[in-house]
C-alpha cells in the first residue's frame, strides 16, 4: 500500500487520514462501525485505489514487474509511487516540508488511536518510529517496503528482482509518476469534496 500517497490525499484532515490509512485492514460492513468522518476517509481511499489501478499511467507502471510478480505488480506500482511523491518538490518543497507533514500525521494517528483497529495499530509504531513516510524518499526504503508486501504476500518468495527492476527503470518509472499524481490529487479532491456534504 502506498501510505505516504494516502496521508498526502487525506487534504490534512485527521479523521479522514485515519479512515484513509486503515481501509485495507476494514472490511465489509464494519467500516460502518466509524463515525461518519473515518467512514469517508475509508471510501475515499477505496475511490483512490479504484481510479489508480484503471489509470494508463498505472498499467504502464505495472508492465515493468509484471512478468516477474503478476497480480502482485499493483502492489510494488503502488510502494515505486510513494518514492517519487517524496521526491516530487511540487508537493513538498523541502526535506524539512517532507519531515513536517510526516511528523503532523503520526501526530494525527496517535489522537485517533482508539480507531486504529488491531491490525494497523501493531503496524503503526513501525511505522512512526521507523518514520515510513519520510523514509520513502531513500532507495534503501523502497527496497524495505518491497520486502514488506512479501511479507504480507500469500504467493512471493523475493523481492530482490523487484528491488533491481526499481533501480534499473527509475527514469522511465518517475515519467509514469509524473502523468499520474496531478490527476489522482484532482481526483482525491473532488471525491472528498463529494464524501464530506
Amino acid at each position: 500500500m502506498n501510505y505516504l500517497a494516502h496521508a498526502y490525499l487525506s487534504f490534512n484532515n485527521p479523521g479522514i487520514l485515519t479512515g484513509n490509512m486503515i481501509s485495507d485492514f476494514v472490511k465489509g460492513k464494519k467500516q460502518f462501525d466509524y463515525p461518519a468522518i473515518i467512514q469517508a476517509g475509508i471510501r475515499l481511499h477505496r475511490a483512490i485505489d479504484e481510479y489508480t489501478d484503471s489509470h494508463d499511467a498505472t498499467r504502464e507502471l505495472k508492465e515493468f514487474f509484471r512478468a516477474d510478480y503478476r497480480l502482485y505488480s499493483g502492489a510494488f506500482a503502488d510502494v515505486v509511487y510513494d518514492h517519487f511523491l517524496a521526491l516530487d518538490k511540487q508537493q513538498f518543497a523541502s526535506d524539512k516540508a517532507l519531515m513536517d507533514f510526516s511528523q503532523q500525521c503520526y501526530a494525527q494517528l496517535e489522537n485517533n488511536s482508539g480507531w486504529l483497529g488491531d491490525r494497523f495499530g501493531m503496524m503503526f509504531p513501525y511505522m512512526k518510529t521507523q518514520n515510513w513516510l519520510y523514509n520513502y524518499q531513500f532507495d534503501w526504503a523502497i527496497g524495505k517496503s518491497l520486502e514488506g508486501v512479501r511479507r504480507r504476500s500469500a504467493y512471493i518468495e523475493e523481492t530482490a528482482i523487484a528491488y533491481d527492476i526499481f533501480l534499473r527503470h527509475k527514469p522511465a518509472m518517475s515519467l509514469c509518476y509524473d502523468a499520474f499524481f496531478p490527476d489522482v490529487k484532482k481526483f482525491a479532491a473532488a471525491r472528498l469534496e463529494q464524501l464530506l456534504k
